[in-house]
């Protein structure tokens, strides 16, 4: 896929890494230190655009050379946003929290280029089934899973034994709204 202006993607995400190239688009990456604050009591939704956005203005300086493309992947269970953990401590309570539940994984994609902004939002409910305490500890020591939202990543040995359906698109809860994105591509183009 050929954009007008190079894409600029602001995202260290391996797994974004992946999923653009497996779309076949042509990108450079530029990462750059960005406050990740938002207000209390705002919808989990309004969280991943909200950080979108703010990535995305910290490039204004690129964006009439570059289409900037940011992202921010959020999980949320009954409307709190779940973070990153900091510790294997905070990765198990975690996983301990989203089992037997159904949880929100909703990803803010921006898109910037020349002062215009296009943003939106993907939202996947995702269901685990009863994770046991052992699975939990075992998936937390082997995959270490503290860069990712939820402390889980789809595509990794708990999504495959432990979610049992997702409503949704499933490139979103691995980090980006693949199909939602190429459409949004081509009209913003």
């Amino acid at each position: 896929m050929k954009t007008k202006a190079p894409v600029l993607l602001a995202s260290q995400s391996p797994r974004r890494h992946e999923l653009l190239t497996a779309l076949g688009l042509e990108f450079e990456v530029l990462v750059r230190s960005v406050d990740e604050y938002y207000p209390e009591n705002i919808h989990p939704r309004a969280v991943a655009v909200m950080i979108s956005e703010n990535k995305a203005k910290a490039y204004d300086d690129l964006s009439n050379k570059y289409l900037i493309l940011t992202a921010d992947t959020i999980v949320a269970l009954d409307d709190e946003v779940i973070g990153k953990p900091k510790d294997e401590a905070e990765a198990i309570r975690t996983l301990q929290r989203l089992s037997g539940k159904t949880h929100q994984v909703i990803t803010g994609v921006t898109l910037f280029h020349a002062g215009r902004f296009k943003s939106f939002a993907e939202e996947t409910l995702v269901h685990f089934r009863k994770l046991s305490e052992s699975e939990i500890g075992f998936y937390v020591e082997k995959y270490q899973p503290y860069d990712k939202a939820g402390a889980y990543g789809i595509q990794e040995w708990i999504g495959m034994i432990g979610i049992s359906r997702i409503e949704g698109d499933y490139y979103n809860v691995m980090g980006l709204p693949v199909g939602k994105l190429y459409q949004e591509l081509i009209q913003f183009e």
